[in-house]
């Protein structure tokens, strides 16, 4: 089995049990040196884990819970070892992992792009997505244009692994991470935990009721799962210089600021950038995504992501993309899951192009300190 393949590699010990549907999404890595730990496997069916016939794939016309999507996360790291690699950056507050899949010919003067999904639970167009652009740099990287090659791609598919398991056993609609206040699980909202503006604006940018479903938490990156984003970005040395976060279900392409509607230093750039990626939606499949800074085109919002990655880390092209469909709303049909990821991955195919004919944006060091 290829999961005992990847935990043998990393001598981590395990041991093979049943389990019941929620413990069925859990995946904990561990210290080789603790004897106690019995992390879960997948639960044993006679159909392949991933839903391919062959093995080599994951259905696209269907959502799929955490534990098929980690197992195509190994097989795609077995299948393609030379540019894949697998990596856990952090654990949920249920100690679930948050694994990264790393697509790269390891070129030392590499760019990086980061994508993720399922900040929000109950957003699993998301995870399809991101899944799927990482399906496809994988089978396809060694004949990918040069402005692909040239990046290091990180992805996360499902950033709030707790929440996700939780939509798939209790409530679909379930949007928080699954943290506890005492005894009592309340949830803490991922994209109002990041430390820009956070708890800053009052309650209709977050909230400090536990109870509200943009809680904030008790302070900023009190969250593991939002707390992996940033050490993974901020003390690392890659050279960022995307980053995409994906959401549903408005249909828009959002960069910073989610707190106020003055533009940004690079606003221009950044709409640019926008608008390309647009496009490229458009001409894919005749979907109009609307373009522009998140306050304007949504509603109020501090502690965001975006805004962190921008204001920060510095990745200069920082994008908030509302996947389909308002017509849906989170109950995207599984007919339109394909269609959804083929026309974000030629956006983002068309942004990494675009940007490489662009000069560095915010490099500059103190340029956003007054307004952060």
């Amino acid at each position: 089995m290829q999961l005992e393949k990847l935990l043998r590699n990393r001598n981590i010990v395990y041991e093979v049990t049943e389990t019941n549907a929620d413990a069925m999404g859990r995946l904990r890595l561990a210290s080789p040196s603790s004897s106690s730990y019995s992390p879960k496997s997948p639960r044993k069916s006679g159909r392949r884990l991933n839903g391919s016939p062959d093995g080599r794939g994951i259905d696209f016309t269907d959502y799929h819970p955490l534990n098929i999507i980690y197992k195509y996360l190994v097989d795609l790291e077995t299948q393609y070892p030379s540019i894949c690699t697998l990596s856990v950056i952090g654990t949920s507050v249920e100690g679930r992992d948050i694994m990264l899949l790393k697509v790269s010919n390891s070129n030392a003067s590499n760019t990086g792009v980061w994508l993720d999904g399922t900040i929000h639970a109950r957003e699993w167009i998301s995870a399809s997505v991101v899944l799927y652009i990482g399906e496809q740099l994988a089978k396809n990287f060694d004949n990918m244009p040069t402005n692909i090659t040239n990046k290091d791609w990180y992805l996360v598919p499902v950033v709030n692994p707790d929440g996700y398991v939780y939509t798939h056993t209790n409530d679909r609609m379930w949007r928080k991470n699954r943290s506890r206040l005492g005894s009592t699980v309340v949830g803490v909202d991922l994209n109002r935990n990041f430390g820009v503006r956070w708890g800053v604006n009052g309650t209709e940018f977050s909230s400090g009721d536990p109870n509200h479903n943009n809680f904030r938490g008790s302070s900023a990156f009190s969250e593991p799962e939002a707390g992996a984003i940033k050490d993974l970005i901020l003390y690392s040395s890659i050279p960022f210089k995307i980053f995409l976060t994906f959401h549903s279900y408005s249909e828009v392409i959002t960069f910073p600021w989610c707190f106020t509607t003055d533009p940004c230093p690079d606003y221009v750039y950044l709409l640019e950038g926008a608008t390309v990626m647009s496009k490229a939606i458009y001409d894919t499949s005749g979907r109009l995504y609307k373009v522009g800074n998140f306050r304007d085109l949504m509603y109020p919002a501090s502690g965001t992501s975006i805004d962190w990655s921008y204001g920060i880390a510095r990745i200069p092209y920082s994008y908030l993309v509302e996947l389909r469909s308002k017509e849906h709303k989170f109950a995207l049909p599984k007919k339109q899951i394909i269609e959804c990821c083929e026309e974000i991955w030629n956006g983002v195919k068309a942004l990494a192009e675009h940007v490489d004919k662009k000069k560095c944006l915010n490099c500059e060091p103190l340029r956003h300190k007054e307004i952060l």
